[in-house]
């Protein structure tokens, strides 16, 4: 292993964003590019003024213009340049021409590396703060042919360029020092990247590490983490298990939640889904081939006792992805948060499919007491779009009464405001369910999971039950249990 795999606590304490150039442009074994699109050679100018380094940078350039950085890099398909597939594109070609151009023969010792960004600082009219996508492809070892590679994905707050220029050089010396001097706490160095940057200046909302000395990490469980460190509010990942980039996938699209906790996920949950969606499918406002379903767990339901049950997530975000569905974690522990989010990337259809315990709790006034406008705005903000509740309806376990919007019992004082609501349309009552799995709780088969009991197989969804016994999900308990 090269030198710069020793570890030094002597700068276990936060250096400075010179220090850790400095120190970098003084190890002479690390040696790369920099590629920056968008908002100057921010990164690059840390490490020439810190000195020494000519011992670390092969190239610094940056192509803003597109001719120009289309004769470098090639046109992409779709014609952007703020994209992933961009970003991908210069990582390849500079890490290609590095291997190229510098003998090793010469170097042996050498650990190549490019970095690069290409982002949209804030627009003229400041209506757009902008975005980026920032990636390094590194070797920790000079005989290692399978690179490394971390890639992340940010959105602006500031409201001048100038500020986020520099707020992204220091997170691209960040990374660098991150991906070569604390690799191995992938978690950690999450934390590091907001190194003498405040999170109220920009948000990390996609990271994927890949490479050899990644295989162990599991990129949910690093999403969850941008979520607990108060990095971004809310994740996304596909059925491949992959991060997601949460813009890109709700961009322009309608959108059909299911909130739960999906711990198991149930015959109930799929027949809540699968009823709702042919619903909101019939809908002629919404096309087809631009929908998307999303199960969607807040975090409040992923704590116990106050933490996170990291290893339970996975067994739900699992079972999840093995019915092919697309899960969103996010910080939204009321519905409106969630609508309001969803509309800043679309103005389509948005649905929300939920029990009828969660309508009850939409209309209590406790959770909105934080707000000036009290419920009122809360509502203001969840029904001012083209929004539609699908609501699955409830047994009454004491009186065997089925629950629908039609006798569903709200707080007195919020009887008239739910009127107004029912009788414009905003709440349609699934009335196609499956009568015969309304017993069904999620509380209920964890508990007979838990107590290893009989007879819980069959009211989960085909193959989830195998998964569990396979896998021995959710063997372990903890104080809280969820509804479904």
């Amino acid at each position: 292993m090269a030198s710069v795999l020793k570890r030094d606590t002597a700068f276990e304490n936060i250096p400075s964003i010179k220090a850790k150039t400095l120190r970098i442009n003084l190890n002479p074994d690390i040696y790369g590019t920099f590629a920056e699109i968008g908002a100057g050679q921010e990164t690059a100018r840390h490490f020439f003024r810190s000195g020494g380094a000519s011992g670390t940078i092969a190239k610094a350039m940056s192509a803003y213009d597109k001719q120009f950085s289309d004769a470098i890099y090639g046109i992409e398909k779709d014609g952007r340049y703020v994209t992933q597939a961009r970003l991908k594109t210069m990582l390849n070609h500079e890490m290609r021409l590095m291997e190229e151009r510098i003998s090793r023969e010469s170097h042996p010792d050498r650990l190549f590396f490019s970095y690069a960004n290409t982002v949209a600082t804030i627009d003229f009219s400041k209506r757009y703060k902008g975005h980026g996508w920032i990636g390094i492809r590194f070797q920790l070892d000079p005989h290692q042919k399978e690179l490394d590679e971390i890639i992340l994905h940010v959105r602006f707050k500031q409201n001048e360029a100038r500020l986020q220029q520099e707020t992204l050089g220091i997170l691209g010396v960040n990374l660098i020092y991150g991906a070569f001097y604390k690799y191995h706490k992938p978690k950690k160095m999450l934390k590091y990247l907001y190194d003498h940057i405040d999170k109220d200046t920009i948000e990390i909302d996609m990271i994927n590490f890949s490479g050899p000395n990644f295989k162990d990490v599991d990129n949910r469980l690093i999403s969850l983490q941008l979520i607990r460190n108060d990095m971004t509010d809310a994740v996304m990942f596909g059925p491949d298990g992959n991060n997601l980039l949460p813009a890109a996938v709700l961009y322009k699209k309608n959108i059909l939640a299911l909130r739960g906790s999906f711990r198991p996920v149930t015959k109930v949950n799929v027949d809540m889904f699968q009823k709702s969606y042919d619903i909101f499918v019939r809908d002629a406002a919404v096309d087809l081939d631009k929908t998307i379903v999303i199960f969607e767990i807040t975090l409040s339901n992923l704590k116990a006792s106050g933490e996170i049950d990291e290893q339970d997530f996975m067994d739900r975000a699992r079972l999840l992805c093995s019915l092919g569905h697309y899960v969103m974690i996010s910080k939204f522990q009321e519905y409106y948060k969630l609508v309001e989010y969803f509309n800043n990337y679309t103005k389509q259809r948005i649905g929300l499919t939920m029990g009828v315990n969660n309508l009850v709790d939409v209309f209590d006034e406790k959770y909105y007491r934080h707000l000036s406008g009290g419920i009122l705005e809360a509502f203001g903000k969840l029904f001012f779009k083209d929004l539609q509740v699908y609501l699955y309806p409830m047994k009454d376990a004491e009186t065997g009464r089925i629950m629908t919007s039609n006798n569903v019992k709200v707080h007195p004082r919020m009887k008239e405001l739910y009127k107004f609501f029912k009788y414009n349309g905003k709440v349609m009552d699934i009335i196609d369910y499956d009568p015969e799995i309304m017993h069904i709780f999620s509380r209920d088969v964890l508990k007979k999971i838990m107590n290893n009991e009989e007879g819980w197989e069959e009211q989960l969804p085909q193959g989830i039950a195998d998964m569990i016994k396979e896998k021995n999900l959710f063997t372990k308990k903890i104080a809280k249990v969820e509804d479904k």
